[in-house]
């Protein structure tokens, strides 16, 4: 398993005793995507809510491209993960009766997002499985572990490289690739450090097909801060599902004249709309207004977000959130089947870094956990039924590459630069064009070098994702959920509103 979040630690914990197993971590367990997840898991947990509503939801949201097939798993399958993680230790929130409380985000028509901690979902079920997964005599989980490449033989996953005080080679018949987003690889995100779409770009360079690559999903709502190398505090969608409302510069709402959902229409276009009001104004953010809500009621229901504002000098209960959108979720990646499977055989992929079609064009709210969960299960149980036997072919370690001095830091500032004005929120094909042309000449000075530190292999799967995004986007000529180009005209919101 390449990658520690809930879908690695999920995918481990429900492999078999009798097969060994290794977790391998970029960094520490707690630095990756899914501890930070603050709203919560989508299920059908409720009596009022059907599989059919949350199958018709998600597919309203994916813009209806979506794979029909892995999104009726999904919502069928979910409820008894959710289940599996109650039985397992996992306390998501409930009332005095000891019913689960669900609350709603964008995109839902139903109350169907549990919850820990108020909004501390991702750490709380990332600790139980970590604790589960550590105590399993047949997993072995180690940290600083960095992706190098996926190695292959006769067609078929063989193992990886790893850098771990120096190159190593593990061997497996089976490689889940488990390692998360690509949020670095823009100027600003609510990503961890680690996100540079190693794993996506591993499977790359390895022959894996990938899919939708086109779609990055902003979040509308991360607190805004100047200054550009810090990771941006996401406010959850959840604060709007609670009565949260957007304001522009001048106080006045302006969600409901743009779609019929107002402030919890889908991400994509919320993205969209406060980005236009923050070209018109003359500040570089809008305004969350939840001042509705009481003092003790926000510091109960979102204590992280509370005490982060309030770390700031914000008082939520009292004053507005300034917010602005930012990258925050990849819905392409490396095309899967509905077991994980990728077009490698024994190659496996799971959670961010995968594409199982469930997200289409633009990620529910609170589908990721659920996915991760779902697919990781169906990973381990193909992995559990198939027999394949373990590699055995002769390893060279020797092919010699030439040095050659690169200015990471420059190169790395150059991607995300370039990514944040000619593949962001609103695209075009002139800029497209002008940014795939950058991040080819980057490629062309980083490809048959030497490549001596975890920072050059970043900056390298970095500039192999970035070109593999802005090809799909001037490949895709429409708009079409959060793939949006102000050059062509079936804009989304005409058909919607």
């Amino acid at each position: 398993m390449i990658g520690s979040g809930i879908a690695g630690l999920y995918t481990a914990f429900n492999i078999d005793g009798k097969l060994s197993c290794t977790v391998l971590s970029k960094g520490k367990i707690d630095g990756c995507s899914s501890y930070l997840a603050q709203g919560g898991i989508a299920a059908v947990v409720q009596d009022d809510d059907k599989f059919e509503l949350h199958y018709n939801d998600t597919l309203y949201a994916g813009a209806g491209i979506c794979n029909a097939e892995a999104v009726k798993v999904l919502v069928s399958e979910g409820p008894q993960d959710i289940q599996r993680l109650i039985s397992a230790g996992v306390h998501f929130d409930a009332d005095d009766s000891g019913r689960l409380h669900a609350t709603r985000e964008g995109g839902h028509t139903k109350n169907r997002i549990l919850h820990c901690g108020g909004d501390s979902t991702g750490r709380e079920v990332e600790k139980t499985l970590f604790s589960l997964v550590a105590t399993k005599s047949n997993v072995t989980l180690k940290e600083n572990t960095f992706l190098v490449d996926i190695v292959t033989h006769e067609g078929k996953a063989a193992g990886v490289v790893v850098y771990d005080e120096g190159y190593k080679l593990y061997i497996s018949p089976n490689v889940v690739i488990c390692s998360g987003g690509i949020g670095q690889v823009y100027k600003y995100t609510t990503n961890p450090a680690g996100a540079t779409g190693d794993g996506i770009a591993a499977a790359i360079r390895a022959g894996a097909r990938v899919e939708n690559m086109e779609f990055v999903q902003f979040h509308p709502t991360a607190l805004f801060h100047q200054g550009t190398g810090e990771r941006y505090f996401l406010i959850s969608e959840a604060v709007r599902g609670e009565g949260g409302i957007l304001r522009n510069q001048r106080g006045e709402r302006f969600m409901p004249a743009r779609h019929p959902m107002g402030d919890l229409a889908p991400r994509d276009i919320v993205a969209r709309e406060i980005f236009r009001e923050i070209r018109k104004s003359s500040i570089p953010y809008v305004y969350l207004d939840i001042t509705s809500k009481s003092q003790q009621y926000l510091s109960q229901r979102f204590p992280t977000i509370y005490k982060e504002c309030e770390r700031r000098g914000i008082d939520m209960a009292k004053q507005f959130i300034p917010v602005c959108p930012v990258q925050h979720y990849f819905m392409g990646g490396i095309r899967t089947d509905l077991n994980g499977m990728s077009s490698i055989p024994g190659l496996y992929a799971c959670g961010e870094a995968a594409c199982t079609g469930v997200h289409g064009a633009n990620r529910l709210a609170s589908n990721s956990l659920l996915e991760c969960l779902v697919f990781g299960r169906r990973c381990a149980e193909h992995i559990n039924g198939t027999q394949r036997d373990m590699p055995d072919y002769p390893v060279n370690f020797e092919e010699k590459y030439e040095y050659k001095e690169i200015n990471v830091s420059d190169i790395k500032e150059k991607i995300k630069d370039t990514m944040n004005e000619k593949g962001g929120i609103i695209r075009n094909k002139k800029e497209l064009e002008t940014g795939l042309e950058v991040i080819d000449e980057i490629l062309l000075q980083l490809q048959n070098i030497y490549l001596p530190t975890q920072e050059h292999i970043e900056i390298f799967n970095m500039a192999i994702v970035a070109q593999h995004i802005l090809a799909a986007a001037l490949k895709r000529k429409e708009c079409i959920g959060a793939h949006y180009r102000d050059d062509v005209i079936n804009h989304e919101e005409v058909k919607i509103c």
